[in-house]
């Protein structure tokens, strides 16, 4: 009979009970999960397992990709590499938990078999108890060949189920200037800026109403501040950009904003009159995503 560790055999979120409201706090990059779960198209990441899991379920490479074919939340390929979708539907209240029971449940399916996660995990370990923390580091994709081996490319489904998911991929680059911080442009005459926040909700939300009360909110001439995501508990502000310049246009424009930001973020005193009206008409342009 083997032996299971107590992290792996307690439970660690009731999540049937509750809804987490930041699945992935605590997590290094926490901002670029809520990226890759909600902004960007196509992009994978590789993730190591901590010592305890391998050796319970055996060291075989884990890789975070944003969709995976047929939306599968795993996918255990016969070379024995394990992936796990990122963007699927949530079966639980927690999406840390149903990403980490779906981890697990690759790494019991054989190379090659069809994973079955199950449709509501229960009480169980998080990505933070199965994963290492530590920085993403996020590879952009222009395809989403990468999930596939030679034999699963002639499975007709599949090959139907990549050729949708190419398709939807519009052009998006990671910026430099902040941290998971994406260019993107959806039409040939418009782009968007969208930057995820890892400061607090409040903080945050404090830091750009004094900014937009000051005229300070754009990215530069011929930008627009089309209004925030709030999204896994952190906030996303978007700017609407012509879509002609590249994405290493915006590096020297977001770079500035960055800057007036964390110096705002600072300031401690209470909002004035105008700053909070201003709060008020950016809380009207929020959108949550769940």
């Amino acid at each position: 009979m083997s032996k299971r560790r107590k992290s792996q055999s307690e439970p660690k979120t009731k999540v049937r009970d509750i809804f987490v409201a930041r699945p992935f706090e605590g997590l290094t990059d926490e901002p670029e999960w809520v990226a890759l779960r909600e902004l960007v198209p196509a992009a994978s990441a590789s993730l190591t397992l901590k010592p305890e899991i391998i050796e319970e379920h055996g060291d075989r490479p884990v890789t975070l990709s944003t969709v995976l074919p047929m939306a599968w939340p795993a996918m255990s390929r016969r070379d024995g590499q394990v992936f796990i979708g990122l963007q699927r539907h949530v079966q639980s209240g927690d999406v840390s938990r149903d990403l980490a029971v779906a981890i697990l449940a690759a790494l019991r399916t054989p190379p090659g078999d069809p994973v079955s996660v199950p449709a509501l995990p229960g009480e169980g370990v998080r990505l933070q108890d199965v994963l290492v923390d530590g920085p993403l580091e996020i590879t952009m994709q222009d395809g989403f060949e990468y999930w596939l081996d030679t034999d699963q490319l002639q499975d007709a489904s599949v090959k139907a189920s990549l050729e949708r998911a190419n398709a939807s991929i519009y052009p998006t680059v990671r910026l430099a200037a902040a941290k998971a911080a994406y260019w993107c442009r959806i039409a040939p005459d418009k782009g968007h800026v969208r930057w995820v926040l890892g400061d607090d909700e409040d903080r945050a939300l404090d830091a750009l109403a004094r900014l937009s009360a000051a005229g300070e909110l754009l990215l530069g001439e011929d930008t627009k501040f089309a209004g925030m995501f709030r999204a896994h508990g952190l906030l996303v502000p978007v700017w609407d950009i012509p879509g002609e310049p590249e994405a290493a246009d915006w590096e020297a424009p977001l770079a500035d904003f960055a800057k007036r930001y964390q110096d705002t973020l600072a300031i401690s005193e209470p909002l004035d009159a105008a700053g909070r009206r201003a709060k008020q008409g950016l809380i009207g342009r929020q959108l949550t995503l769940r």
